[in-house]
């Protein structure tokens, strides 16, 4: 028996998933929340075995994330540690079925991925004539969905739903509690104390703050080196061949900062690829490390990887993550800082500088990649279409490109007005502007603010409670030039112009060396630098609000639109509260089974929940379909933003009356008791106006919905006003 292997909190674990398993009270998916590096598979291997001793008609089967090739890990594993156990792989089970006692391990790539042969016609029975031949036979499934926070998608829940598993055990570091499935999770620090996770995760140990000394990656390099061989040193005093590893991750892999962090190590440590001290584990680059690497006594010495390694990788003597900026916010994640706290030996050494992981990092954001690991109180349902909505159509327009209609003249002058006007600017007294402008939050000079953590943390959770300290870097247009460019480049989506005009057109606004007269301040090089890194929250919204600017003279041009057939899709997924009460099934609604549950308060904004209680109530409408927000398979139409850029639009509902009548309703946020509103939507005017000639082309109807107060919605189709007690704001009841 694999349990008497078991350290004791995975024994209890093991337990708790058997008792699920017997009880006849449980519900159909236990989710179990299980730190990185707690033994996963190892658990799941000994629950396997210890259901098998009294269900003999159970089949395993066994889902794993497509990178990585992690189901072939988990399938050697059990080989290994359970050989008395029978198990095989998709190719056996096509061939052979499900058979009870079996355990089999799929690749979700080989399943869900398009045009896939592992569930096309063949001459052999593919995977759902396989499913249906085991349950004839009487055999029940027991479905593990290992890294369970991946392939939350429609095409896998099909294939999960295809099992009608008696259980359905999903198992991650990073798992989403709902109230319809059972949950247990394993106390991070029972893990700690077994000795098979460190004890603890230092935050840019040994960092010295010094403002003289830019934010790039030589200062976290030499900090985690230093560490590195602090921690080589008192391996090889204790006689141990642990070769400790350094991680470096870069956010997006560009090559510049890829092959500029390569060009340090060489020159300052004489590390290289040639010389084996150095792997890179990124795309379409073949010094990737091997299996070899994983090993204690691997030979490299850094691993420079992109967002994340890939899932289930495991190399326990990976000790250091250097974390790099690039500009952007990505984020951590409990994953990634996992790839970093297994033990080398499955034990603790009781001395902190071994028994401890270290991260280094200037990221702003690693909180917030933390709080986004954090569970949520909704799930995902899906649902099938009502026979008589298959076969409606609409025609439906999408953008053929997107490229502003606007001259970079033109930009430079809006911004400049919009500007001048919104923070009361004075033409031509660049120091006023300034002193303005820094009165307003902008912030000036030649020097670059980061914030960053730094301290001891012993749990995830403890790092989330921490204070962050303020570094002050001064600004280097050699090295800070990456983040320049990156920030500016955001802005070219927003403006629908080409980073090298959005560049011209900041120059001309804000830095010294030219006559142009629409200028706002007179920086210098350094400063301009400073300014756009420091602010670019600030200038991405001035982008959007000179963006969202309503154009009359511009329309869209109907030859840069391509129309498709738009169709309702058969099955679909909606965010589910599975705690909302005196739970009432939506007769109104276009697929079956749609109920309060899907209209909750935790899953739907005021005027969307208000506008389909409305539909409900009301005895003319055939039916009422909520469409997607973003995906080929829904139904979109095409506005242009005040840049004349052009954008896709989905509408929130189409609604089909007795009548016939087709209606396009898009519902935004209102106002509250004070008269604020509460839309967030920059583009809802120019929503508004698209929404209204696509009507008029296609001879349907339309409105816009908002809430005022509690429960009272109004709409327009007339003309848009922000302003709800503006008159073409009515009562719903009047024109709908």
């Amino acid at each position: 028996m694999i349990a008497t292997n078991l350290f004791e909190f995975q024994k209890k674990a093991v337990n708790a998933l058997c008792d699920f398993t017997k009880s006849i009270h449980a519900k159909q998916t236990i989710i179990v929340k299980s730190p990185t590096g707690s033994g996963k598979t190892i658990m799941m291997i000994g629950y396997v075995d210890r259901v098998i001793d009294y269900m003999n008609d159970v089949a395993f089967v066994w889902l794993c994330p497509g990178k990585g090739n992690l189901e072939e890990q988990s399938h050697a594993k059990m080989r290994k540690f359970a050989p008395h156990l029978v198990s095989q792989n998709l190719d056996d089970a096509l061939l052979g079925g499900f058979e009870p006692g079996t355990t089999t391990f799929i690749n979700w790539e080989r399943i869900t991925k398009r045009d896939n042969t592992a569930i096309a016609e063949g001459d052999f029975k593919n995977l759902y004539e396989q499913i249906a031949v085991a349950k004839r036979a009487g055999t029940k499934f027991v479905v593990i969905i290992d890294e369970e926070h991946n392939n939350k998608t429609e095409k896998a829940q099909y294939v999960i739903d295809a099992f009608d598993a008696s259980h359905i055990i999903r198992i991650s570091a990073t798992p989403k509690k709902v109230d319809s499935a059972e949950f247990y999770e394993i106390d991070e620090r029972e893990v700690i104390d077994s000795g098979l996770i460190c004890r603890a995760i230092y935050l840019n140990d040994g960092i010295v703050d010094n403002p003289e000394i830019d934010e790039g990656a030589e200062i976290l390099i030499e900090a985690a080196e230093q560490k590195r061989r602090a921690i080589f040193e008192e391996y090889k005093a204790r006689g141990l061949n642990v070769r400790p590893l350094v991680l470096i991750q870069f956010p997006n892999g560009e090559k510049a900062n890829v092959d500029r962090v390569l060009q340090f190590l060489e020159d300052k440590f004489d590390y290289t690829h040639a010389n084996g001290m150095v792997r890179v584990w990124l795309s379409n680059d073949d010094r990737k490390p091997d299996e070899s690497e994983t090993e204690n006594d691997g030979q490299c010495l850094y691993i420079l990887m992109k967002q994340a390694i890939s899932t289930g990788w495991d190399c326990p003597r990976a000790k250091i993550l250097v974390k790099l900026r690039e500009g952007m916010s990505e984020q951590f994640t409990i994953q990634t800082i996992g790839r970093i706290r297994r033990m080398p030996e499955r034990h603790h050494y009781e001395n902190d500088l071994l028994d401890c992981c270290y991260v280094y990092t200037f990221d702003q954001q690693y909180k917030e990649g933390l709080l986004g690991n954090i569970m949520t109180s909704y799930e995902k349902r899906t649902l099938n279409l009502k026979n008589k909505c298959k076969t409606f159509t609409l025609q439906k327009e999408a953008k053929k490109d997107s490229h502003s209609h606007i001259a970079p003249r033109e930009m430079h002058e809006r911004i400049y007005n919009y500007m001048m006007t919104v923070f009361d600017l004075k033409e031509g007294d660049y120091k006023e502007n300034q002193r303005r402008l820094e009165n307003r939050n902008f912030v000036f000079g030649n020097h670059i603010n980061f914030n960053y953590g730094q301290g001891r943390f012993v749990t995830l959770g403890e790092v989330l409670d921490s204070e962050m300290k303020t570094r002050t870097a001064k600004v280097s247009t050699s090295t800070h030039g990456i983040y320049v460019f990156r920030y500016i480049d955001e802005l070219s989506p927003i403006l629908g112009l080409e980073e090298t005009e959005i560049r011209a057109i900041l120059e001309r606004l804000f830095k010294d060396g030219d006559r142009y007269k629409q200028k706002i301040t007179k920086l210098t090089r350094e400063e301009f630098y400073a300014f756009v890194i420091n602010n670019h929250e600030y200038l991405k919204g001035i982008a959007r609000a000179v963006s969202a600017e309503i154009v009359e003279q511009m329309e869209l041009d109907i030859n840069l639109v391509v129309r498709q057939e738009f169709k309702i899709p058969e099955r679909e997924s909606y965010k589910y509260d599975p705690n909302v009460k005196n739970e009432a099934e939506y007769l109104s609604n276009a697929y079956e089974k749609y109920t309060s549950g899907f209209v909750a308060k935790k899953v739907r904004q005021k005027s969307e929940r208000l506008f389909e209680k409305y539909c409900e109530r009301r005895d003319d409408i055939d039916w009422v379909y909520k469409n997607g927000d973003v995906g080929e398979q829904y139904m979109t139409l095409v506005y242009v933003t005040g840049s004349g850029k052009t954008r896709d639009f989905y509408p929130d509902y189409i609604v089909k009356k007795k009548d016939g009548s087709v209606w396009l309703i898009e519902a935004k946020g209102g106002e509250d008791y004070d008269g604020n509103s509460q839309n967030i939507d920059i583009y809802a005017p120019n929503k508004f106006k698209a929404l209204a000639e696509y009507a008029k082309r296609r001879g349907v109807n339309w409105g816009f919905v908002r809430n005022y107060n509690d429960d009272e919605l109004l709409f327009n189709n007339t003309q848009w006003h922000e302003e709800l007690n503006d008159e073409h704001w009515e009562p719903i009841e009047k024109v709908f």
